[in-house]
């Protein structure tokens, strides 16, 4: 039962882990997001199948940061396939 409990656990802090990286590393260097971006590209790249959710994730935030710096206008939706795409793309 123990590690029932334990595996949720996982499951649930997984994804904000990545969130809170994602903002750490933004949050020194806002400008640097594209940088940001890229690394996790080239990390995906080295993987065989498709880009994580979590990946995607926080290249989708590190678009949404980059557009609100920018003063653009878009969506979530949009930063989440721009994100997708851009990762997918440096897999090939």
């Amino acid at each position: 039962m123990p590690a029932k409990k334990a595996a949720k656990k996982v499951a649930k802090t997984a994804p904000t882990k990545t969130a809170k990286k994602a903002v750490k590393k933004t949050a020194a260097a806002p400008g640097d997001a594209p940088k940001v971006v890229k690394k996790a590209a080239k990390k995906t790249a080295r993987t065989k199948s498709g880009p994580s959710t979590d990946e995607i994730a926080e290249a989708a935030y590190l678009n949404y940061r980059r557009r609100v710096e920018q003063g653009l206008e878009g969506n979530h939706e949009e930063d989440w396939l721009e994100a997708e795409q851009a990762l997918q793309k440096a897999k090939k």
